[in-house]
């Protein structure tokens, strides 16, 4: 894992830098394709997802070791050809997950995130998930264990495998020729997270599209047709970690209500989106209009957006630090700085989509954070970090301030107007 926390050291900046980028060459374009709130929304999204795989928040019930330990029909060396066999494999279960993912009510929870932004660009492919909380991918490299693909092989060509992922999340790039039928490209990946009828769970290789092209899920982007971007039932939040267990809980509300026990039981692996008839008469859920898509998008002030940059900033550098440190402090540390960066991003997320709670979460956010970093508590981090500790100290207190002028500003005014 330190390992992985120094890679990702480097990588993060990258992103961040490539999708800047991106930004400045749709102002340059005119074909602007970022939005402010959007974009914090996203790679706030993608800090949730480093934070829990680096705290290791997640069972696995199948692991590849476990897989190759008990089918492999013999062994092969480490070579050129072996990483290229394996990387194949990687790619077709990363295509069977997929496919599972938009297929099935529980697993698509897993996935939703992903598919959250009503925009397409970079910083869209950060929003992954923190739901899946349950490993069960070593059963679709079942071919690569058969083969005797070692699993240090599989380790790591893994996280290679999810960052060749993150070029084709742009609208910039047209058609790229013969690649099309060879590699996922830009416009494939667009008709995959499009939710016109015809693009529906299209498109779901990750990086070679033989095997949409094999099993019936391919599509090609239609100038017809331009893509619409989101989800059916569209999030209408900047939070990540809500967005994440949206769908979760209604399916939990459906099984609470349905009348049926059969349907309690059978709507988790129904077809994404399947509900009971009862629930579905009961509770409505609104769906986008593909012929007006209205986007979720409040109006922000400058004082707004200028709060939403600071703790977008100030929590980068937090992720920064712990990823720099990991190597350097013990699992408490580890577990309380990802527990207060969880908290922090719930929290400003939360108080950007106006809830008359959030303004409340934010003072007694700020009331732990300064509690944390002032208490006996924090000695090692006083002593061995103290710039990071002030600075720290000095962010949850203006996070406090912040949270007492929401409140006396009344977000239910600031909904009001951004609703205007």
């Amino acid at each position: 894992m330190e390992v992985y926390a120094g890679i990702l050291l480097w990588a993060i900046p990258g992103f961040f830098v490539l999708v800047l980028i991106e930004i400045a060459f749709g102002n340059y374009s005119g074909k602007q394709t970022y939005t402010f709130m959007d974009t914090l929304s996203s790679l706030s999204s993608g800090m949730t997802n480093v934070i829990k795989d680096i705290l290791g928040l997640a069972v696995v019930l199948i692991s590849y070791p476990w897989v190759l330990e008990h089918i492999a029909l013999g062994a092969i060396e480490d070579s050129t050809t072996t990483y290229i066999v394996a990387f194949i494999c990687i790619d077709f279960a990363s295509y069977w997950i997929h496919r599972l993912n938009h297929k099935v009510n529980v697993f698509w929870n897993q996935h939703v995130i992903h598919h959250s932004s009503e925009e397409f660009n970079l910083a869209c492919a950060l929003r992954q998930s923190i739901s899946n909380l349950i490993g069960f991918g070593g059963l679709f490299l079942i071919p690569a264990a058969l083969l005797g693909v070692p699993a240090k092989v599989i380790m790591t060509l893994a996280p290679l495998h999810l960052f060749a992922q993150f070029w084709y999340h742009t609208q910039h790039i047209g058609k790229m020729g013969i690649l099309e039928y060879i590699l996922v490209t830009p416009s494939q990946h667009r008709v995959h997270h499009a939710i016109n009828p015809l693009y529906i769970d299209k498109n779901l290789a990750a990086v070679f599209c033989i095997w949409d092209r094999l099993f019936g899920t391919f599509q090609e982007e239609l100038d017809s047709d331009p893509p619409v971007y989101g989800t059916l039932k569209p999030a209408k939040s900047w939070n990540p970690i809500w967005i994440n267990f949206q769908h979760f809980f209604l399916l939990l509300r459906d099984a609470w209500y349905t009348q049926k026990w059969t349907d309690k039981l059978r709507l988790w692996l129904m077809p994404t989106g399947w509900r009971p008839s009862d629930v579905a008469q009961r509770f409505p859920v609104s769906i986008r209009n593909l012929d007006a898509p209205l986007k979720y998008h409040p109006h922000y002030s400058s004082k707004w957006k200028t709060i939403a940059l600071f703790h977008f900033v100030s929590l980068v550098g937090f992720l920064l630090f712990l990823l720099a440190t990991y190597s350097e402090t013990n699992s408490a540390i580890q577990s309380a700085l990802g527990l207060l960066l969880f908290l922090s991003i719930f929290g400003y997320t939360s108080l950007l989509d106006f809830h008359m709670w959030s303004p409340k979460f934010e003072i007694a956010r700020g009331i732990i954070g300064i509690v944390c970093f002032s208490s006996p508590l924090s000695e090692l981090l006083q002593v061995n970090y103290p710039y990071f500790t002030v600075l720290s100290l000095l962010y949850f207190i203006l996070t406090l301030g912040i949270g007492i002028w929401a409140q006396r500003l009344g977000i239910e005014r600031q909904n009001a107007l951004s609703n205007g």
